[in-house]
């Protein structure tokens, strides 16, 4: 029996520091992501409820990331007080400035935070939070990332709870490094193009009990159909699969068409179906909880655009149902499709079939 209406109306954890992180840097991840698309939800009325975040502790970080990363971390943001300029992180392709280290906590725990409100109001919660996370690896920041959010957040919420949960990947870029953490009650599901930055994300396997189905879609770009007709296919086959107790969310935006950084020619209009698709998994899952966090997506337009749309499918009475086809999806796709849903445990047929 589905939950009452108020326990699906989109919750949002937001906070001024996100907006600190590389302010003043020419960067694609710059503090706009944050601020004006807040801006231009409260204007349209979609941010009705703000929860605060707070910091991430090190005992819950270091259940992802080893202490060693975090004090390399920690030593080299804090040569930056004072100088007013950013650098590269020595492990990777992420800029950091003085704000970086608070803001990275604080990110974290946004997404702790929209996680514990999901699981004790069985609420759908998104986490307005930079920096994104869904590149970080245990030792290892790369591609704009620091900590790995959702990561953090599974692990957190599996210490105080023991469950199994599925983190829903629909970022451009694969996140390398939720697969690298995933297992030990942790199931991971990405679209992402291919051949794209970070280069990986091209096999699905299991990991234990658990599963890692990676869809590749070409970087050329896919029709906005084909795009929901994966996820609508996908999402019923692996929740039923893993069972979850709770969905995490890597929600990147830059799939969206005129994404500077990205852009799968997927229209913003695409996250409204997607997000029943999640929402309709969530309540026969796992009594509709739910958090989203946020990843890439670095034009505001279509960012918020994006977020007001899953806000409206998270509000309405009931979840919309995905309207597509499986013949939306070209055949190359499907055959990836068919080759991830097969490693899923149980008879191939009962994957396969999808919406019709």
């Amino acid at each position: 029996m589905p939950c009452p209406r108020q326990a699906f109306r989109l919750k949002f954890v937001t906070d001024p520091l996100y907006a600190e992180h590389l302010r003043g840097v020419a960067h694609p991840e710059r503090p706009e992501r944050v601020e004006a698309v807040v801006a231009r939800l409260r204007d349209a009325r979609v941010l009705k409820e703000e929860i605060a975040a707070r910091d991430a502790t090190d005992a819950e970080i270091e259940r992802v990331h080893s202490s060693r990363y975090v004090a390399l971390i920690e030593r080299e943001v804090e040569a930056l007080a004072g100088v007013g300029r950013a650098r590269y992180l020595s492990t990777g392709d992420t800029v950091v400035d003085a704000s970086s280290l608070r803001a990275a906590r604080r990110a974290a725990g946004g997404a702790l935070v929209a996680l514990e409100e999901a699981v004790a109001q069985r609420a759908a919660v998104f986490a307005l939070v930079r920096p994104p996370g869904h590149h970080a690896e245990p030792d290892r920041g790369m591609g704009f990332c620091l900590f790995n959010n959702v990561a953090i957040a599974a692990r957190a919420f599996q210490a105080a709870t023991p469950g199994k949960v599925l983190v829903v990947d629909f970022d451009y870029h694969h996140g390398n490094g939720t697969e690298a953490v995933a297992g030990n009650g942790l199931s991971y599901v990405s679209t992402h193009a291919y051949p794209a930055y970070p280069g990986t994300g091209t096999a699905s396997y299991r990991r234990g009990d658990d599963c890692v189905l990676n869809v590749p879609l070409p970087a050329g770009g896919v029709e906005t159909a084909a795009f929901v007709a994966v996820w609508a296919a996908l999402l019923p086959a692996v929740a039923a699969a893993v069972r979850p107790d709770v969905i995490l969310v890597s929600a990147g935006f830059d799939y969206v068409a005129g994404d500077r950084v990205g852009d799968l020619g997927v229209g913003a209009e695409a996250a409204a179906p997607v997000a029943a698709a999640i929402r309709g998994v969530a309540e026969e899952h796992c009594d509709g909880a739910v958090a989203y966090v946020l990843e890439g997506g670095y034009e505001v337009g279509a960012l918020a655009t994006s977020i007001a749309v899953i806000a409206v499918a998270h509000d309405a009475r009931e979840a919309p149902a995905a309207v597509t086809e499986l013949s939306d999806i070209p055949r190359g796709i499907r055959a990836k499709l068919d080759d991830a849903l097969r490693t899923l445990p149980g008879p191939p047929t009962a994957h396969t079939k999808g919406p019709q």
